[in-house]
């Protein structure tokens, strides 16, 4: 998807589509994070912690139980 900035006031806008909030879970009243790499800019929803600690216990939990059969998918041709 390709989009143009908006002018809005002195300052400009990214208008974001409706498919992309709803995709998303987020709405007008949703803090954002941006952040940048020097070279991208980063927009993500920010989330609470406990979600983020649920989150990060299933992904360990997964990458324990699958991560030597990955890595033996990911070296194979």
């Amino acid at each position: 998807m390709i989009k143009r900035l908006s002018k809005h006031g002195n300052s400009l806008a990214l208008v974001i589509d409706r498919g992309v909030l709803d995709l998303l879970k987020i709405d007008a009243r949703t803090p954002l994070e941006i952040t940048t790499d020097g070279e991208l800019l980063l927009i993500s929803p920010v989330r609470d912690a406990a979600r983020q600690a649920r989150f990060r216990r299933a992904l360990a939990a997964a990458n324990k139980k699958y991560g030597p059969m990955l890595q033996r998918l990911a070296k194979a041709e």
